[in-house]
């Protein structure tokens, strides 16, 4: 597990907030490495849709934020043993990862899934397909009959169908979009495939202000487009 970074920018907006009896800072947790989500920008910090969307949650829920990445593979036992206070990192809501944190109101619509690979010609169903460990697309191509084969970091996943080690790699359309209009070796193949229930902020089971404030956020971006136009922005998916 990488140590945690803070970022050095912080949301200061509401210096003297106490939340939930412990919180002077709500510290938000993402990835960093799954853009257009959320990514390290040129200057070391925090970047993306997320990024944009985590500060006005914040604004509008008048907490003081700041920010830390994590590993992909560790990102729910941290937020559980106390090292940031949500996670947001394009975090699709299932039953399953209810069992262990709490979710809040979804922030995008289920994001179609894309296999990228080297040929047309691909199998997908009976072939080698890589994915992101603990994500709802390794998931389903467990239960697919495909061979499933899982990386910590999305890098690796593209890396191992360039080397021909996987055949394809199935993740969000989102994220492989670019890369295949990037590199002329890879291309978007086969249908897309609809899976999960939308992205949410993960929060402790035990935090259920914390929840409802960013709830509350959510929806009121909702209810005045800007949530739509962020979306627009940087190209997610579906608009509410």
């Amino acid at each position: 597990m990488k140590k945690l970074i803070l970022g050095t920018a912080a949301l200061a907006l509401s210096a003297g907030v106490a939340f939930a009896g412990s919180h002077s800072v709500v510290r938000m947790g993402t990835e960093g490495a799954y853009p257009p989500y959320n990514f390290i920008d040129d200057n070391g910090e925090v970047a993306g849709f997320e990024r944009e969307l985590g500060d006005e949650l914040c604004a509008r829920a008048e907490l003081t934020c700041e920010w830390v990445t994590n590993d992909w593979d560790s990102i729910i036992p941290n937020l559980v043993s106390g090292n940031y206070d949500t996670i947001i990192a394009g975090m699709s809501i299932t039953d399953e990862r209810k069992e262990k944190i709490d979710f809040t109101e979804n922030y995008t619509q289920p994001d179609p899934s894309a296999y990228l690979a080297m040929s047309a010609d691909a199998d997908l169903s009976g072939g080698v397909i890589a994915a992101q460990a603990n994500t709802i697309q390794a998931s389903f191509i467990a239960e697919s009959g495909a061979a499933l084969i899982e990386f910590a970091t999305p890098e690796e996943t593209i890396a191992a169908v360039r080397n021909g080690e996987a055949d394809a790699v199935l993740a969000d359309r989102a994220y492989l979009e670019p890369i295949a209009n990037e590199d002329a070796e890879l291309s978007i193949v086969g249908e897309a495939v609809l899976i999960g229930g939308g992205v949410g902020m993960g929060v402790r089971k035990s935090d259920t202000e914390l929840r409802d404030k960013f709830t509350a956020a959510i929806a009121s971006m909702k209810a005045d487009g800007s949530l739509n136009a962020l979306i627009t922005k940087w190209e997610i998916g579906e608009l509410f």
